[in-house]
């Protein structure tokens, strides 16, 4: 899977380093990594696992719940990632993600930032685990008698 899809890594460590607000999209994990880098100097940035949004406004009205002080940002920039977590690390753009926050001042969100890659790694484990064993998943050949 890690080999099929040509990503543009430039264009993604850009959206990193510059967007205000960006929502991962995992095809490994059914949950969202929503970033919002905005800060001020109560509210550090916002690192969180969110259940997928049926639209772009739906997705709107959940960050405004997230930051009630923050306005609503221009535009949420999505990243479609058909890869395993891994790769977001391997691919240097996970501690571009990490760097960020870390420079925003509130040097304690890299915990959580270690915090969050733990849990994206284990619901991938969850994920496949599911799948070979057919939890939440139909197969298109019925199992063989044997």
């Amino acid at each position: 899977m890690d080999t099929e899809y040509h990503l543009d890594y430039d264009a993604i460590l850009k959206t990193v380093c510059k967007a205000d607000v960006i929502a991962f999209r995992f095809v490994t994990v059914p949950m969202r990594l929503l970033i919002d880098n905005r800060f001020t100097e109560h509210d550090p940035p916002m690192l969180k696992l969110v259940p997928p949004a049926g639209s772009a406004e739906e997705r709107f009205k959940s960050l405004k719940k997230l930051r009630p002080r923050f306005r609503l940002p221009q535009r949420i920039s999505a990243i479609w990632w058909p890869r395993y977590i891994n790769g977001v690390v391997e691919s240097g753009i996970w501690d571009a993600i990490v760097q960020r926050n870390i420079d925003s001042g509130f040097p304690a969100i890299a915990g959580q930032c270690d915090e969050l890659l733990r849990e994206l790694r284990r619901m991938e484990r969850m994920e496949m685990v599911n799948a070979i064993g057919g939890e939440g998943y139909r197969t298109l050949w019925p199992a063989g008698r044997s």
